[in-house]
């Protein structure tokens, strides 16, 4: 580009107050823009703790209580980007003020897709391929529906060194709620109770938190301490999900060379790949049957080789790099 681009973002919550696959994946794909020279600017829709302007890993970020006039910021702006529930009303601005829209899409509910389809999206965001079948699919089935003028597939970039450590002993669950797996660890822990698991707090859901005495409940993990707080005392991290468009977390693990035991969603299919150990979430025998296994220093060591082999296979260098020059283009479109 010949000048840096006004990037303006809105979403409902950032790090470190709010630390979840979603925003850590935003953050992700914010760096390298400001890498290039681009003025990045992150605002928030939703009341946290913050009341001043702050910076999150060079991305400057301006909370809902600052009270700063969000519009002034989209009528300077080059490009607008938001994600799940800030998507309609900063959609809306973005037309109002004919600045390109780009919208990163997270999941495959309907919801995600109809919002995006009201029309002026430059960009559309994908982190799966499955996920942009399924958007293929919903804009077949919905005529009213107004596809992006150019959609990408970016996954959610995780840079390995910031998360690689010696794994440790614990098998993990990280967000216990019930649709992430909370029941299916408070099974296992009882079943197995030499063993020591740890129950990581999730950012959103009702936390379902073992009451076991060989669990260990942590607090909510700011993203930048997962790998000495959950990564480092890790063996075996459980991702029994009921639902999981990519799973970040799990890519997380295999930077360490930590075996993952999966539910076999489409996008953990897709983001774990062979390394993945894959049993439904309502079996809980073959769970025991398969982490016993895990646990055993020759079941270990394979599972982990491949983890570590999927982790150079996720390298997000080419993914960021589309990216930045995807919104670039969106720009000169």
């Amino acid at each position: 580009m010949t000048r840096p681009l006004r990037v303006v973002a809105r979403v409902h919550a950032m790090p470190p107050e709010h630390n979840a696959g979603a925003e850590h994946m935003l953050v992700g794909m914010l760096r390298p823009l400001v890498e290039r020279g681009h003025d990045v600017q992150v605002w928030l829709s939703q009341h946290g703790e913050a009341r001043e302007s702050y910076e999150y890993r060079g991305i400057p970020v301006v909370p809902l209580a600052a009270r700063l006039d969000f519009g002034s910021a989209v009528r300077r702006a080059d490009v607008v980007l938001s994600h799940l529930e800030s998507v309609p009303a900063t959609a809306s601005l973005a037309r109002g003020f004919g600045k390109p829209m780009v919208v990163v899409c997270h999941n495959t509910h309907r919801p995600s897709f109809r919002d995006m389809a009201s029309g002026g999206t430059a960009l559309a965001v994908y982190n799966s391929q499955w996920m942009e079948r399924e958007a293929e699919l919903f804009f077949a089935e919905y005529p009213k529906g107004v596809r992006p003028a150019q959609s990408l597939i970016v996954r959610p970039p995780v840079v390995a060194a910031e998360y690689a450590a010696k794994p440790g002993g614990a098998v993990t669950l990280v967000n216990c709620s019930k649709e992430k797996g909370g029941e299916v660890l408070a099974a296992l822990a009882r079943r197995m109770p030499e063993q020591h698991f740890l129950a990581v707090k999730g950012a959103y859901g009702e936390q379902v938190l073992p009451a076991p005495e060989n669990v260990e409940i942590l607090e909510h993990v700011r993203g930048e301490d997962m790998r000495e707080q959950v990564y480092a005392r890790t063996r075996v991290l459980l991702m029994p999900s009921s639902y999981e468009s990519w799973g970040r977390v799990g890519v997380e693990a295999m930077a360490s060379g930590i075996p993952v035991l999966a539910h076999p969603t489409p996008g953990l299919c897709e983001s774990l790949g062979d390394a993945g150990v894959y049993v439904d979430r309502e079996d809980i025998d073959g769970y025991e049957a398969v982490l016993r296994q895990l646990l055993t220093p020759g079941g270990c060591r394979l599972a982990s080789k491949r983890a570590k082999a999927r982790s150079v296979e996720l390298d997000p260098s080419e993914d960021l790099a589309a990216w930045c020059a995807a919104v670039e283009g969106a720009v000169r479109a």
